[in-house]
């Protein structure tokens, strides 16, 4: 059980095909984010947005959208977006395992020098290869 004089965040985040279907994630993270790691994520994605969950080691969402269409399709790709980095709900931190965190996220995320598309399961059938 988590003790309530520790403080938890939530990581959301996202997948959006080339159709706009879109897949929905969050992780529970220990810590509390300032404006100040807001901003050290942003400076990470590519376009201020957009990461390859594998290489950070993020669960992808794609496959939920696989399930609807029957796998992939010519409409996916490698990249997730960022949605917000949050305080966690009273509700959240009771019912979502927790991931890891937040400072190793970052860290994780700061480690990545260029996003390798190559990574996702979609890399084959990214329109831009």
């Amino acid at each position: 059980m988590m003790t309530s004089d520790i403080t938890y965040c939530i990581f959301e985040y996202m997948y959006r095909d080339g159709s706009n279907y879109k897949a929905w994630d969050s992780l529970l993270l220990s810590g509390e984010p300032t404006q100040e790691d807001i901003t050290a994520l942003k400076e990470c994605l590519e376009s201020g947005e957009y990461f390859v969950a594998e290489q950070v080691g993020i669960p992808p969402v794609y496959k939920e959208l696989w399930d609807l269409s029957g796998g992939p399709t010519d409409d996916d790709h490698a990249l997730h977006e960022f949605v917000a980095l949050r305080a966690a709900t009273e509700e959240e931190r009771r019912s979502m395992p927790l991931f890891g965190e937040l400072s190793y996220l970052l860290k994780t995320f700061q480690a990545v020098n260029k996003w390798d598309y190559s990574l996702s399961p979609n890399f084959e059938t990214c329109f831009w290869r």
